[in-house]
């Protein structure tokens, strides 16, 4: 349908009645085929965690080529973890702020996938971290304009499945890139695998640079409302008591959920050689991979919360299965089980929140929600690892498993959110 120069389509808002804001988007269009939009994003994920997944597996081994150990790793990624967290938040306060997010969501690809392949020529731990630090950072940085963007390129009624869609192609991106590493590292050397990284990565600035579209019509700016060229202050009350409900579970649950390398750990403990971490980390994105999108695609139809529930619910058997280890293929089978849990968690919960706040606070709730987890998760990491130390492997793997218990009865309680309108 056209109307006063702007073709109206099922992703867009609907004609507002403020004749400035009308006029003042008459002449930018939105997105002809949401869809198409979607899938650039999806092959966007697809390429960059291809690449990033090549050089992350072979990090460890490359630190340990230039004199580096497991002392400069923790401290390499410590680092790149934290300021991944902080830029979340920083973030999603500028993506409700500015008016064209693609140049963020760009650039932050772009200074990822450029500083990638410079590690091969790092010759010293501090510069594996400069280039870390950047990494990072970009990936925080056009977090929350990303999904942003994703939300309003579909209709509400959609969202989880754009964000398991994108979400599986990412978790198969981190399938290619370690098998890409296996193939080439004996042919071209650690060095050789980062400068191949760059293939992937530039075809994920392509396909960000020429696939993904600004959908300008779905932006409602407070200075837009008022014709002020000042930006207008935001109250609290823009944040429902629901979503803070929700963060108050997740962050629960996610002082429970330590890194995943615990779970490596864990299985080299009870008899799994270290040669075939790599294998547990095959089975688990082959799982997540294949239940991304229809579990994100079911979340729209059923309840998200009663779904994400599920998932911690899953993460509580792998958990249960891992404190007591009582097989190697027990515990193989539990770590492609794990799978589960990601995909039915990671997409759904991202919806979730997207779709309890207004569209002018979105980017804000992700960057919060992301930046509360993450810090949450690395605690979570520090409180395993003392546990570990203190009262064997087990305890921290129940403990977490409890966790998650708790944090899946309380999720369900949560009060189904206020409808906002697009």
């Amino acid at each position: 349908m056209y109307l006063g120069g702007i073709w109206l389509t099922r992703c867009q808002l609907p004609v507002p009645r403020d004749t400035n804001l009308l006029m003042l988007e008459a002449d930018e269009p939105g997105i002809e085929n949401p869809s198409r939009n979607l899938y650039a994003f999806g092959f966007t994920s697809l390429f960059n965690d291809t690449a990033t997944e090549m050089a992350y597996w072979v990090l460890p081994a490359f630190l340990s080529s230039i004199g580096a150990g497991p002392a400069q790793l923790g401290i390499i990624e410590g680092i790149a973890e934290s300021v991944a967290s902080f830029a979340q938040l920083f973030s999603g306060y500028i993506a409700d702020r500015v008016r064209r997010r693609k140049p963020i969501v760009v650039g932050g690809y772009f200074a990822a996938n450029f500083v990638k392949p410079l590690l091969a020529l790092a010759t010293s731990w501090p510069q594996v971290l400069a280039v870390r630090f950047v990494d990072r950072f970009s990936k925080g940085i056009r977090g929350a304009p990303r999904d942003v963007m994703v939300a309003d390129s579909v209709d509400k009624s959609r969202l989880g499945h754009a964000y398991g869609l994108i979400q599986a192609m990412d978790s198969a991106g981190a399938i290619l890139g370690p098998l890409l590493a296996l193939l080439l590292i004996s042919r071209l050397g650690l060095r050789g695998v980062f400068w191949v990284a760059a293939v992937p990565g530039a075809l994920c600035v392509l396909a960000a640079l020429i696939g993904i579209k600004e959908n300008v019509g779905a932006r409602v700016p407070a200075r837009a409302r008022t014709g002020s060229k000042q930006p207008q202050p935001q109250g609290r009350v823009n944040l429902p008591s629901a979503f803070y409900y929700v963060l108050l579970v997740v962050t629960l649950f996610s002082l429970g959920n330590s890194s995943d390398m615990f779970l490596v750990l864990r299985a080299q403990s009870v008899g799994i050689p270290a040669t075939q971490a790599p294998l547990l980390g095959l089975v688990f994105n082959i799982t997540y991979t294949l239940f991304s999108w229809p579990a994100g695609g079911f979340s729209d139809r059923f309840s998200r919360r009663a779904i994400a529930a599920s998932g911690y619910v899953v993460f509580a058997i792998v958990y249960f299965i891992f404190a007591s280890a009582p097989s190697l293929l027990a515990v193989w089978a539990a770590m492609a089980f794990y799978g589960l849990f990601y995909a039915l968690t990671n997409p759904v919960l991202k919806a979730l929140v997207v779709e309890s706040a207004a569209p002018e606070m979105r980017g804000r709730a992700l960057g919060i929600f992301g930046f509360v987890t993450s810090v949450a998760t690395l605690a979570a990491s520090i409180i395993a690892g003392q546990l570990w130390k203190h009262y064997g492997g087990g305890i921290p793997f129940y403990l977490s498993a409890g966790t998650a218990l708790i944090s899946a009865a309380l999720l369900l309680l949560v009060r189904r959110p206020a409808k906002v309108e697009r």
